[in-house]
């Protein structure tokens, strides 16, 4: 367990939070991703499982590797102190990104805007503006959640910053 705590640079027993929900994250994706690369032709549904089960680890290997090159990359360009911390950015984004795109759908189901009925061409773009103002809000308070509220109120400044926003004193 020393081991496991250097090498994520955890100095508080709570931060191994982060640790048990990124590994929790690499499983998940693996096995979705796992799941659109089923066969349909399997004749006995324990083969299909096993499938699932064998490439849903390898894909959380494999991500689990890009996440580490990514660390190597990210954690000094982002100015990030202890790589557990990296592990809660990159679970913020995971799960800003995936919020915002669920609620955008609603939100314009609400309006009377839906796929089928709407031209592609003023459909995509009306969901992407609405996904943005959410994403913006819920960005900041997962950061807050997660405990990186300083890391993403900088980082939403400067995105807002490249669309001629500016906010606060600078």
């Amino acid at each position: 367990m020393q081991e496991l705590k250097e090498r994520w640079e955890i100095t508080k027993n709570w931060q191994l939070i982060y640790i048990f929900l990124g590994i929790i994250g690499l499983l998940a994706c693996g096995f979705f991703v796992a799941r659109k690369l089923i066969p349909t032709n399997f004749e006995d549904v324990m083969y299909e499982y096993l499938f699932v089960l064998i490439v849903s680890f390898i894909n959380a290997y494999i991500f689990y590797r890009i996440a580490l090159w990514l660390f190597k990359k990210l954690g000094p360009k982002w100015k990030v102190e202890y790589r557990w911390e990296l592990i809660a950015i990159f679970i913020v984004f995971a799960i800003t990104g995936s919020a915002s795109a669920r609620l955008s759908g609603p939100v314009l189901e609400w309006i009377g805007l839906d796929r089928d009925t709407t031209s592609g061409w003023i459909f995509w773009p009306l969901r992407l503006l609405i996904i943005f103002p959410f994403y913006q809000v819920l960005l900041v308070v997962m950061g807050w959640i997660f405990g990186q509220f300083d890391f993403f109120w900088a980082f939403e400044k400067k995105m807002l910053k490249r669309f001629g926003i500016r906010l606060g004193k600078e």
